[in-house]
């Protein structure tokens, strides 16, 4: 049986893969340090998103879907 994945999940993820997203304006948009609205780091852990290490700042890497996160968008 697939994972089920919440509303704010699907709008991160939507949020994303809508156009380039660096790790800075995510940062900005959606952490949070309410342990009930932690998407973000769910979204991480879960495997569903990926920041791009690059030899930028850490701020303007970019952050991907991964195959996962993807496949939780589409599904």
């Amino acid at each position: 049986m697939a994972e089920a994945v919440n509303s704010s999940t699907i709008e991160l993820l939507s949020w994303i893969s809508n156009r380039p997203r660096t790790y800075g304006e995510a940062m900005e948009a959606w952490r949070s340090t309410c342990p009930r609205h932690s998407v973000w780091e769910d979204a991480f852990v879960d495997g569903l998103i990926e920041v791009v290490e690059t030899e930028d700042s850490l701020d303007r890497c970019p952050v991907i879907l991964t195959a996962r996160g993807q496949a939780k968008l589409e599904g």
